[in-house]
């Protein structure tokens, strides 16, 4: 066990930060960059690129287009800062700067809930992380040892809908690293991340035949129906596989007219499974169930779409390191935590793809996201900082090792 003395300075001197630290969340969060919303996309890269390279001067910056037509607005793109590329260790703090808020919702502002919890937009999800990851950095940057130790800071416009236009950019960052951090909220308990399941979309697109809704005997074909049918018996999917979820996520289709009977009929299905294995039995479940739609005169159902990001499995680099993370929490003081399996997926599960150990959920504490009851407990921001700023300090002294890539 290390005394407090072995804690550098600049690490213990963190936790004074806290108020200047749960501003700038404030001001952050007060911006709005809904995935779709690309001024306000804009606004929000421009605010942390000033920010960051006003706290590392010496840091590479880039601007790199992250394009997707039909997924992202145009014009956006992802923040890169990199310092020491050629150190003989270097890592990858990544984050996403986008929320579910778009410009329209009514979720714009923040309040506190009291001294040290702030409700708002974003607040955990993940701009209390981007504060965290600064924080660490800037007092990491003045321990000892430092300059053994390159970092690269990727901040991506485009987490929430898929990071269509990122991935790439998160696996060649990927490439270049030795291990991986990925600042995401930790979850309320404290605990951070060790595995997540695979993400991906389903459409399920039924086309039947239209007739008057009057017609004695009727010669219609209900797409809705047929398709309803479809989603009822997907749906049941997870209780015969375990380790996969099926959520139907939405169901539309007809005309505006009901006296029609309706033609088309759509659904979008959101999928995850625990592991790779799972993923061919899942879609071979729902081609079969289209099969027997498709065996009815006069309808036809297509399936489109498919997975997204593959799951993120937990690998021995990870299990030795979330032992020397755990060690730097208690030398810092933080209370135990553990770390869990999860459904939500994040850009970690790329990273892991491309071979890249990596430690996720390791922002502050925080709640119900993706919803106006969204908060971030403020004063978590700064020892989760900590931990951070700790643990690399020690790969940089050479007291903590971390696997080679190269």
């Amino acid at each position: 066990m290390y005394l407090a003395m072995s804690v550098p300075a600049s690490i213990t001197a963190l936790t004074a930060r806290t108020p200047e630290l749960g501003a700038l969340l404030e001001r952050w969060a007060a911006i709005n960059s809904g995935s779709g919303h690309a001024a306000g996309l804009e606004r929000m890269r421009t605010s942390l690129r000033n920010d960051w390279v006003r706290a590392f001067p010496a840091a590479m910056v880039e601007e790199i287009p992250a394009n997707a037509p039909g997924y992202n607005p145009a014009g956006v793109c992802s923040l890169s800062l990199r310092l020491r590329p050629n150190a003989p260790c270097r890592v990858l703090l990544c984050g996403h700067y986008d929320t579910v808020y778009e410009a329209d919702d009514a979720f714009q502002t923040c309040r506190w809930l009291d001294a040290q919890t702030v409700n708002g937009p974003g607040t955990a999800d993940m701009k209390g992380g981007l504060v965290t990851m600064l924080a660490a950095l800037q007092a990491f940057e003045q321990t000892p040892h430092a300059a053994q130790v390159g970092w690269e800071v990727l901040l991506t416009p485009d987490e929430e809908t898929g990071s269509h236009g990122s991935v790439e950019l998160l696996r060649a960052a990927a490439r270049r690293s030795d291990f991986g951090f990925v600042f995401e909220p930790g979850r309320p308990s404290g605990d951070i991340v060790q595995s997540r399941k695979g993400t991906g979309t389903v459409m399920a697109i039924c086309h039947g035949r239209a007739a008057h809704a009057a017609k004695v005997p009727n010669d219609g074909r209900s797409a809705l129906l047929a398709l309803a049918g479809f989603v009822l018996e997907a749906a049941k999917i997870p209780a015969e596989m375990p380790g996969v979820l099926v959520n139907i996520g939405n169901f539309h289709g007809g005309t505006a007219a009901t006296n029609v009977v309706p033609h088309w009929a759509k659904a979008e299905i959101d999928v995850r499974v625990t592991t790779p294995a799972n993923r061919e039995p899942l879609l071979a479940r729902f081609r079969e169930l289209a099969d027997r739609v498709n065996a009815i005169d006069g309808l036809k159902l297509e399936l489109q779409g498919g997975f997204n990001r593959p799951p993120k499995e937990c690998v021995p680099a990870e299990i030795r390191a979330f032992a020397e993370w755990q060690r730097a929490a208690r030398d810092v003081g933080v209370a135990p935590f553990n770390w869990v399996h999860t459904a939500g997926a994040s850009d970690g599960n790329f990273l892991s793809e491309a071979g890249l150990p990596n430690l996720d959920a390791l922002g502050p504490l925080g709640d119900h996201l993706h919803s106006d009851r969204e908060f971030c407990r403020v004063e978590t921001i700064a020892p989760r900082a900590q931990i951070v700023a700790l643990f690399l300090h020690r790969v940089a002294a050479g007291e903590t090792t971390l696997p080679s890539r190269r």
